[in-house]
């Protein structure tokens, strides 16, 4: 084999300028093809993090009762027994999030404004995703003080601030009015829009008497050593919790817009993709084709002098595969390279302020995910496999005596 792997090393640089030319062509498909995924799955990826970790966690624990009517009668008791419970459902399980969530007015002295209304653990919610970091003015409330953290957005339309007393209306559990003054101790720039605009954080105890729901939650955030471990995790809980009267979901469940707008954002970039590599694909088949019509003759002998139709196929499927693997190799390296230089894209002008103006960072950040890399490998493998077909068909219907005369 060692042998086989230097002569085919060494036939491919007989034209050095067309091997490198061909090279060329699929180090620049696969650079194109990574850098316009990244830069489009960079946005999403970004936007899925903060939705799972101010939303809906990696996954969530919910009364089944609750996906078709979000409201407190449909809260469930949790306790000690409960958390432990699900920790030990799954050791991959890294912490759990409970919450308490509903609407409710929010209203300074003469004006009002529809709220969502979070009752958290602040030191769970921290730890979940680190939401004292984007504190803008003030501090976070202790567990059981009578205070509330606003969304930036929210204390503007209400022209409040820290210091001052927000007051909250809306109903309980079962139907029980339910209504209290807050003193606003801080205030934080959510990175969800509609977050900022909305959002009242009240500890979790004290939003529990406000609601008439002692030791009641909407919903349990799960937080996972890494993502892709959401579905054997899910599975396990749902064994773990089959005869309660709870339902596990995964943020895919619970995002399905998102996903799917995601999905036909990335159709335009496989789009392309596509078209690159039926153009390579076509320069690729050209180059094995000239190799090849240029070498009947000198197949010819090797087939005369003994050398199996079998070997010699095998001679010029490494050539391909080494115009392959040097190309992707290279296509990738330069691709990681370019991408850690850039990322992330820092937005300028009108298209910061229209990705502002949207709720995002003015910045296009990368994604480095694994998939994306190690795909193109794949692409050009089986476009190397199909372009291989023709000098294997050719090799095999090779007439001696023909290949002589050429």
């Amino acid at each position: 084999m060692a042998t086989f792997i230097k002569l085919a090393w060494r036939n491919l640089w007989r034209n050095k300028r067309r091997t490198i030319i061909t090279i060329t062509a699929i180090i620049f498909a696969v650079l194109a093809a990574v850098f316009f995924q990244s830069i489009n799955r960079g946005s999403y990826e970004v936007m899925i993090d903060r939705m799972v970790s101010f939303n809906t966690g990696y996954i969530q624990v919910q009364d089944y009762r609750y996906d078709d009517e979000a409201s407190l009668d449909n809260s469930f008791y949790y306790d000690e027994e409960l958390a432990e419970k699900i920790l030990n459902a799954d050791g991959r399980i890294e912490r759990i999030v409970p919450r308490i969530e509903t609407f409710m007015l929010a209203a300074n002295d003469v004006s009002t404004r529809g709220s969502i209304v979070f009752g958290v653990d602040p030191e769970k919610e921290h730890h979940f995703n680190e939401i004292k970091n984007h504190l803008d003015v003030g501090r976070f409330f202790e567990p059981g003080e009578q205070a509330t953290v606003l969304g930036k957005g929210l204390a503007n339309r209400l022209q409040l601030s820290v210091g001052d007393t927000l007051a909250l209306m809306g109903q309980g559990r079962f139907g029980m009015s339910a209504s209290g003054l807050f003193e606003i101790v801080g205030l934080i720039d959510h990175p969800l829009r509609d977050m900022n605009n909305q959002a009242v954080y009240l500890p979790l105890d004290v939003a529990q008497y406000l609601l008439s729901a002692d030791d009641h939650v909407t919903a349990v955030l799960i937080t996972l050593q890494h993502e892709r471990l959401t579905e054997p995790v899910a599975a396990s809980l749902r064994t773990s919790l089959e005869n309660n009267e709870l339902v596990v979901y995964t943020w895919p469940e619970l995002m399905p817009e998102i996903l799917e707008l995601m999905e036909m954002d990335l159709a335009m970039p496989r789009f392309l993709t596509v078209v690159l590599y039926v153009v390579i694909g076509f320069g690729f088949f050209g180059t094995i084709l000239t190799m090849t019509m240029e070498r009947l003759r000198e197949f010819g002998v090797l087939l005369s002098v003994g050398m199996k139709r079998a070997l010699l196929a095998l001679v010029v499927f490494i050539e391909t595969l080494f115009i392959s693997i040097i190309g992707v190799l290279f296509g990738i390296g330069f691709a990681w390279s370019i991408l850690k230089l850039i990322d992330p894209i820092t937005l300028t002008g009108d298209a910061a302020q229209a990705v502002i103006d949207l709720g995002f960072e003015p910045v296009l950040p990368m994604s480095f995910a694994p998939d994306q890399f190690y795909a193109q490998g794949l692409y050009v493998f089986l476009i190397a496999m199909v372009v291989f077909l023709f000098p294997l068909l050719k090799v095999s219907r090779l007439n001696i005596l023909d290949a002589a005369r050429s």
